[in-house]
C-alpha cells in the first residue's frame, strides 16, 4: 500500500472514530481502544491482492465494521428501551398498590407478566450477542494481522508467498529471513508473560523502523518473525540481517524498572525457481536451526 493510500485510510478511520464517539453520550477511553482494535481487524481482512486499493480498504472498513457497530447499537438501544418500559410498568404497579387495597392475585399476575417480558428480552439480547460474537470470530479468523504486534500474521505470509511463487513470468529477487528470539522461554519464566509480550512488540517495532516500505514483516508464531526482503542482492540482504541483529542486541527493553537484554538468531534463504511457500519456509527454518545450534545471536544461510 502506498504512503498516500495509508494516509487516506487513516483519515477514513479517524472520521469514523469521531462519528462513533458522537453516537455515545459518554464516550470512554476503553471504547476508543476497542474501536481501534476492531478497525485493525477489519482493515487487515482486506485481500492481499487488493491491498493497494484504498477504495477497497474504505469499502471493507465501512461495510464490515460499521455494519457490526450499527447492529450492536440498534440491538442494545432496542433492548434498553424495552427494559425502560418494563421498569415504568413495574413502578406503576407498585404505585397502584400504594393507592388501592392490594389484590394479591392481580399483583402476582402483573409481576409474572413483567417477568415474562424481561426474560424474553434477555433471551433476545443473548441471541444478538451470540450472533455478533460469531461475526467477530469470522473477522478474526480471516484477519491477516497479528493482534499483539500489529504486523502481518502467518496466514498473510502464506498468502503472500503463494502469490510470489505462482507468478512464474516475473523474475523475483526475494530473500526470506526467519527470526527467532533467543532464550524466550527463560525470559518468560524470569519476568512473566507480560514482559514476553512486550518483547515481541519491542522486536516488531525495531523491524518496522528498520526495514523499507517494500519489505514485509510477519509474525510466524510464538517468538518467531518472518521478514521478506525485495530487490536486494545476496550481500545486501545479508547486511540487512546483520544490522537487524545488531539493533536487537544493542537495544534494551525497560520493564518494571529492569533492563531486559534480548538477542535473536536468523535463518536466511532466497527465492529459487520452482519454489513453493513450503520449500522457501523450510530452507529458512533449516538456516535458523543452524544459527540456534551454533551459538545463537547469528545469521546463517541456506540457499539451495
Amino acid at each position: 500500500m502506498e504512503k498516500t493510500d495509508l494516509k487516506a485510510l487513516v483519515e477514513e478511520i479517524y472520521e469514523n472514530l469521531l462519528e462513533r464517539i458522537d453516537l455515545e453520550k459518554e464516550a470512554t477511553k476503553v471504547q476508543v481502544v476497542n474501536y481501534l482494535r476492531d478497525a485493525i481487524d477489519v482493515v487487515s481482512n482486506i485481500n492481499d491482492k487488493d491491498i493497494d486499493s484504498i477504495e477497497h480498504a474504505k469499502a471493507a472498513f465501512n461495510n464490515s465494521y460499521k455494519e457490526l457497530i450499527n447492529q450492536s447499537l440498534s440491538s442494545y438501544k432496542n433492548t434498553n428501551d424495552k427494559f425502560g418500559k418494563l421498569t415504568k410498568l413495574n413502578e406503576q404497579t407498585l404505585q397502584e398498590c400504594d393507592k388501592n387495597q392490594i389484590n394479591l392475585e392481580t399483583l402476582t399476575a402483573k409481576f409474572n407478566d413483567i417477568q415474562t417480558h424481561m426474560v424474553d428480552e434477555v433471551k433476545k439480547a443473548n441471541n444478538v450477542i451470540l450472533e455478533l460474537s460469531e461475526k467477530v470470530k469470522v473477522l478474526e479468523q480471516t484477519s491477516n494481522l497479528d493482534p499483539l504486534t500489529k504486523v502481518f500474521n502467518r496466514r498473510a505470509l502464506i498468502s503472500y508467498l503463494k502469490g510470489v511463487c505462482s507468478d512464474k513470468k516475473t523474475p523475483h529477487i526475494l530473500h526470506v529471513l526467519m527470526i527467532d528470539i533467543d532464550n524466550f522461554k527463560i525470559i518468560n519464566d524470569n519476568y512473566g508473560h507480560i514482559a514476553g509480550d512486550k518483547i515481541l512488540i519491542f522486536i516488531a517495532n525495531i523491524l518496522k523502523k528498520t526495514l523499507r516500505e517494500g519489505d514485509k514483516i510477519f509474525r510466524f508464531g510464538g517468538e518467531e518473525f518472518t521478514v521478506t526482503i525485495n530487490r536486494n542482492t545476496d550481500e545486501q540482504a545479508e547486511s540487512i540481517a546483520h544490522r537487524l541483529l545488531k539493533l536487537i542486541n544493542s537495544n534494551n527493553l525497560i520493564y518494571m524498572g529492569e533492563k531486559i537484554s534480548v538477542t535473536a538468531s536468523i535463518g536466511m534463504t532466497k527465492y529459487l525457481k520452482d519454489d513453493t511457500p513450503d520449500t522457501l519456509i523450510s530452507r529458512a527454518d533449516k538456516a535458523l536451526y543452524i544459527s540456534k545450534h551454533s551459538g545463537k545471536n547469528m545469521v546463517s544461510k541456506v540457499c539451495e
